[in-house]
């Protein structure tokens, strides 16, 4: 088996020592390097490699959220797990919508932390359908009419079985359960997924569940008693 190379990056030499020694206990995963900011992480990424970078959020001198965006703004750029101490906070939806796979909150505990790295190396999502949810209705305001002609406007790309596919990454469907609610293999799934994801340009499941959201679909969904 094939070890997940995780990226540490954290200002807190504790926090970071911690991680250290929380991750690198386990068998799978091996802790190829460690940064302090986000301005060393384009360049450890370059010469580690890694398939996940665990980073946290507020840093000094470039914050993860910046380097996130940065990360997923090139090819075959690793997978991003913030670290945050908010439950819904506004940099962590922006980290979000910039194509960060989740977020882990610093008190989660180490088991879980374990886990989420694990899942995102395998391509999932480290979101629970609740709190993708709350970091949703936290995003609800001023401009929720701007984002719904958007996200409408670009849903317009894709054909009516992949709306529903769409959809029910929203609601936080598993590959299986979407499978058995639309009556299609999981193989099938996957594929809608897949070409989801291109023709809309994202990145990973949570931007699908945002932008069904921002389009309205999954209030639609719960008017007509689904």
């Amino acid at each position: 088996m094939t070890a997940i190379r995780l990226l540490l990056v954290d200002d807190d030499p504790l926090v970071r020592a911690g991680l250290s020694f929380m991750l690198g206990g386990a068998d799978d995963i091996e802790i190829v390097g460690e940064a302090c900011d986000g301005s060393e992480v384009e360049a450890l990424v370059d010469r580690t490699r890694p398939d996940v970078v665990l980073m946290d959020i507020r840093m000094p001198s470039v914050d993860g959220l910046t380097a996130t965006e940065r990360l997923r703004g090139r090819k075959d750029g690793p997978q991003v797990v913030l670290l945050t101490t908010f439950h819904a906070d506004d940099q962590v939806l922006r980290a979000l919508r910039a194509g960060a796979a989740g977020f882990v909150l610093k008190d989660t505990p180490p088991a879980e932390i374990v886990a989420a790295v694990r899942r995102v190396a395998a391509g999932d999502p480290v979101l629970s359908p609740t709190v993708t949810r709350q970091l949703m209705d936290h995003a609800a305001g001023s401009a929720a009419d701007t984002r719904r002609t958007r996200a409408r406007a670009r849903l317009t790309a894709l054909n009516d079985r992949e709306r529903e596919v769409a959809v029910a990454v929203g609601r936080g469907l598993s590959n299986a359960d979407i499978a058995t609610a639309l009556f299609m293999s999981v193989a099938t799934v996957k594929t809608h997924v897949s070409r989801v994801l291109a023709k809309l340009d994202l990145n990973n499941r949570v931007q699908i569940a945002l932008l069904a959201y921002d389009a309205g679909l999954l209030e639609e969904m719960e008017d007509n008693g689904h």
